[in-house]
């Protein structure tokens, strides 16, 4: 008679959970570091109570998100009590002890080994050699159809309202085959979309002087034109070609050079450019270039190479010494350069930033008043676009599908254009999706309707 089977238990792993706040970037160092834990053999917790530590991943580019940032490490103290704090503010670990003494760990941006030893100390890992940890393609934040492709870190540059480079240091590129390994590997799990990021792409591989390495037996150099060119070539199992869409685009003049490759499909026709103003005076207090004037004429000459390039940016209102002369350009600039997509701020002084310095002084009525105008002008200018895209067949990538109707069956869905970047640009809302549709699905819409932001349309 065979002996009876014992079953192996394996003990339970310890739970991590995670808050993380901020910009793209910070999600790709929590997902980094969840998928370093993970690899740890720790499981993840979706909320406080299952957590043996959570992790809060702070943002500290404004007072406003270090303020956030304060409040959602006191909520995980009182829900949890285990807490250990990454991220941009972890620069201020004086201040965040001060208020949180508890804390287990105060570590800064990027220091994914530091997190992850203190996680160790914190809650040692439990060994299983039998379990397969981690996916391919390494632990998500995002939906598992669009992924940030992080590029690089830090900032050569030293604007005056900007404390990023105090925070994440100079600019440090990543190896061109690492990148375009992380991408081959994110298209193969299953990413429909790329969106390339850093504090500037238009300067990636300035610090390595654009190092070339070997990648597929020829040469890639370590700079923006090349990786574009690359990250065109890709394509997952079916060998349907992902979106890739490149944001935080620095206007140098190689960028005309991937335009090109746009209007080819090699790479989605999306340009997100920090502009932040127009007026001279006012880039030049903000330490940034002003040369407006040539780069509306390289837009004009992006439109005639690619005319269906979507052009986003943001911009700073209030900024110190910015007169009503200054706004009224920065006006008027914007109905010349009939950006697609803008979002504007009011300025906000930053803790250790040199425009804090500065002279003029905004009232924050005028910079409330400057707002709402901008935010009328840019609305206007969106509504016409959406408007002309109206009787198009346009493709598009679904987000969500949603219920059938409960009374005709009708399925619907969100789904966003290619010039739509996820969670800042408008939607494309659509009826009568049929079965079987999922988020990731890509395919041509009729466009029926549009509104100020956003477009409505049915499959074709």
């Amino acid at each position: 008679m065979c002996a009876a089977i014992m079953a192996t238990k394996f003990p339970d792993a310890p739970k991590i959970g995670m808050v993380s706040l901020g910009c793209p970037k910070n999600l790709v160092d929590s997902e980094r570091i969840l998928t370093k834990l993970r690899s740890d053999g720790y499981q993840m917790s979706a909320d406080y109570a299952g957590a043996d530590v959570v992790l809060v991943n702070t943002c500290g580019f404004l007072d406003s998100a270090k303020e956030e940032s304060l409040e959602a490490i006191g909520e995980a103290m009182a829900e949890n009590g285990r807490v250990i704090v990454t991220g941009c503010m972890g620069d201020e670990a004086e201040l965040i002890r001060a208020k949180f003494p508890q804390v287990l760990a105060v570590t800064g941006a990027h220091q994914y080994e530091q997190v992850v030893n203190a996680v160790h100390d914190a809650s040692p890992p439990i060994p299983n050699a039998f379990v397969d940890l981690v996916p391919e393609g390494g632990l998500k934040l995002t939906p598992r159809h669009y992924s940030y492709l992080k590029i690089s870190e830090g900032c050569n540059h030293r604007c005056s309202f900007c404390i990023i480079p105090s925070i994440r240091g100079d600019l440090v590129s990543r190896r061109i085959d690492a990148v375009l390994r992380e991408a081959e590997k994110l298209v193969s799990a299953g990413t429909k979309e790329l969106l390339v990021i850093s504090q500037d792409t238009s300067a990636y591989g300035v610090d390595t002087r654009h190092e070339p390495r070997q990648w597929k037996g020829r040469e890639v150099r370590a700079h923006m034109t090349d990786m574009a060119r690359e990250l065109g070539q890709l394509r997952d199992a079916d060998g349907k070609a992902p979106w890739v869409r490149l944001h935080y685009v620095y206007p140098y003049p190689h960028v005309d050079q991937v335009i090109p490759l746009m209007a080819q499909g090699l790479l989605t026709p999306y340009l997100d450019i920090p502009f932040q103003h127009a007026s001279p005076s006012v880039l030049k207090a903000m330490k940034r270039p002003a040369n407006e004037a040539k780069v509306l004429d390289r837009i004009h000459k992006w439109r005639a190479i690619c005319p269906d390039i979507t052009i986003r940016s943001s911009f700073v209102v209030g900024f110190p010494g910015e007169t009503e002369a200054d706004f009224q350009y920065l006006l008027d600039w914007l109905d010349e350069a009939q950006l697609d997509r803008v979002g504007a701020f009011r300025f906000e002084p930053v803790e250790g930033a040199a425009a804090n310095a500065l002279p003029g002084a905004v009232p924050e009525a005028v910079k409330e008043e400057r707002y709402q105008r901008i935010m009328e002008k840019t609305a206007a200018i969106s509504a016409a676009k959406l408007a002309a895209k109206v009787g198009r067949v346009l493709p598009v990538i679904v987000d969500e599908v949603g219920e059938p109707d409960e009374e005709d069956g009708s399925i619907g869905a969100t789904a966003r254009s290619q010039a739509d970047a996820p969670e800042i640009d408008g939607n494309v809302f659509l009826r009568d999706v049929g079965e079987g549709r999922k988020a990731g699905d890509i395919f041509d819409v009729l466009i029926e309707d549009a509104d100020e932001h956003d477009l409505y349309g049915v499959p074709v």
